[in-house]
């Protein structure tokens, strides 16, 4: 159900993602579309955890607004990503030992871009906001729903699952390349407290802080394809 209200979201986004060709004054403006896909690195920056970062992977659509003689371009798209985040844990209460829970966590994304042109169209500066949909976290191994978090007495792995589903982002980064193959390496910060939620669960937070507090931030590496 999660997957296919976040499927939903994506169709109704993509609408919006059009070509076409315009002028105003004197200055052309072509909008085109680009496909793009890359890695990703995520983190979950918190105090009440001890988590590492994970892998994932990114794929979208964005429809550029090329406008020649101005120092910047614009664009907006849409971004799919799922990817791991990890949080310590040990298998009961009582145990001595650690391992790392590895959650997935799959998300879309509403990006507004601002591009400013370093070296022409070929090389840009890239910054501005994303509104992200997220789902719950989902465990990659149902083995481990009933493990303890690190840091707290009964906290157990699937108490934390329930996540603000709606963050607001920011994104600088750097982009090259020729006008219909270009590489892009982006920071995303989450400044949204995404674990906020958390706090109206009723949770046993015993041995622990019951103020919940998390940022998520991604690094995207990735290509993409413009026409």
């Amino acid at each position: 159900m999660k997957k296919i209200q976040l499927y939903l979201l994506v169709a109704l986004l993509v609408c919006f993602v059009t070509k076409s060709f315009s002028q105003n004054g004197k200055y052309d403006i072509v909008n085109g579309i680009g496909i793009f896909g890359g890695l990703t690195k995520v983190d979950l920056t918190t105090d009440n955890f001890e988590t590492t970062q994970g892998d994932g992977f990114m794929g979208g659509m964005s429809a550029t607004v090329e406008i020649n003689h101005r120092w910047y371009n614009m664009s907006y798209g849409l971004h799919l990503s799922e990817s791991t985040i990890s949080i310590l844990g040990r298998p009961d209460a009582s145990s001595t030992s650690s391992e790392f829970i590895d959650y997935k966590l799959f998300a879309a994304q509403l990006a507004l871009m601002m591009h400013v042109k370093l070296a022409g169209s070929y090389v840009t500066l890239d910054a501005g906001p994303m509104l992200q949909y997220n789902g719950r976290l989902e465990f990659k191994n149902e083995a481990q729903e009933n493990y303890i978090i690190n840091n707290y007495d009964n906290l157990s792995a699937t108490d934390i699952t329930g996540i603000s589903q709606f963050n607001f982002n920011g994104a600088v980064g750097i982009t090259a390349g020729f006008k219909f193959v270009k590489l892009r390496a982006h920071y995303i910060y989450g400044f949204t407290n995404t674990l906020k939620k958390l706090e109206s669960e009723n949770l046993d937070t015993s041995g622990g802080d019951s103020r919940f507090k998390g940022n998520l931030s991604m690094l995207v590496f990735g290509a993409m394809i413009s026409f």
